[in-house]
């Protein structure tokens, strides 16, 4: 099993309880991708695969430590012939670190659009550059990666292609948890970028206090897709960023929306004598 997919690989820990395995390092906080392909991943083990997911909600209430075992309580909260949503608290002993909640739904027929206006260019033409910023909790030896920014301050747009490069199976729900997994990098990134401010400059304090993932169509992991996100609004120390997810051909599989702290670090106050 390759270290992403052993990542998202909770195990029954109990009655309705899984356990996720830490990512490391020590003294790290948990990565919050991590947390959240992790809570996704159980909720799906309570549900009928006829059922995908349609949309996750996460909220962080506390940051986890990256070297310790995660525990998800899946809670049901409804079963319906064509429906199903669970509730998720992931904690480390007695701290709560986040609760989700995931909804399922069998696909039904309907309207649809969502679609690029302009062909997207090929990923391929883009040098493989990682995160913006170090990511020591990622196989990134796993993750293709590659950024293509655009415009600047209100216009600044994020544009970063991935695709898992580590073998996957068919299984529709690992790949729903590796996108989750993955879009999370820095994702607060363009909260800063705005204001000509990167989060790798560290000038500011940040750390995500939610998001929200809608699914609209599979999405497959191993194969390029965009995460193409811009920051609407930030006031109040918070931020938040929007974001599509896009397949290599320009269909909208997913929308992303991310709220996170984003403050100045206080400075070190000097005493005189």
């Amino acid at each position: 099993m390759s270290r992403l997919l052993h990542l998202l690989d909770v195990r029954a820990g109990g009655p309705q309880v899984w356990i996720g395995p830490p990512s490391g390092p020590d003294g790290k906080r948990t990565y919050g991708g991590h947390l959240a392909g992790q809570a996704l991943a159980a909720a799906l083990r309570t549900v009928d695969a006829q059922m995908p997911p349609t949309a996750m909600h996460v909220q962080f209430l506390r940051a986890g430590a990256a070297d310790a075992p995660i525990d998800y309580r899946v809670e049901s909260v409804h079963d319906g012939r064509t429906t199903a949503a669970r509730r998720v608290s992931a904690a480390q002993g007695e701290r709560l670190l986040a609760t989700a909640t995931v909804s399922c739904a069998a696909a039904l027929p309907g309207p649809e659009h969502g679609s690029a206006d302009a062909p997207l260019p090929d990923p391929e033409d883009l040098p493989r550059t990682g995160p913006t910023a170090p990511a020591p909790s990622m196989p990134l030896e796993e993750i293709d990666i590659r950024i293509a920014d655009t415009g600047a301050g209100e216009g600044f747009t994020r544009r970063l292609w991935w695709r898992a490069t580590a073998p996957l199976p068919a299984d529709a729900a690992v790949h729903a948890c590796v996108a989750v997994y993955v879009t999370d990098v820095y994702m607060l990134d363009p909260a800063l970028q705005v204001h000509g401010i990167a989060l790798r400059d560290r000038t500011h304090r940040t750390s995500t206090t939610g998001t929200s993932v809608w699914f609209h169509r599979p999405v497959r992991a191993d194969r390029w897709t965009l995460l193409e996100s811009t920051s609407p609004a930030a006031a109040r120390g918070r931020g938040v960023v929007t974001a599509g997810l896009l397949d290599s051909t320009g269909v909208r599989v997913a929308t992303v929306v991310q709220e996170g702290l984003v403050t100045p670090r206080e400075k070190p106050t000097t005493e005189r004598t």
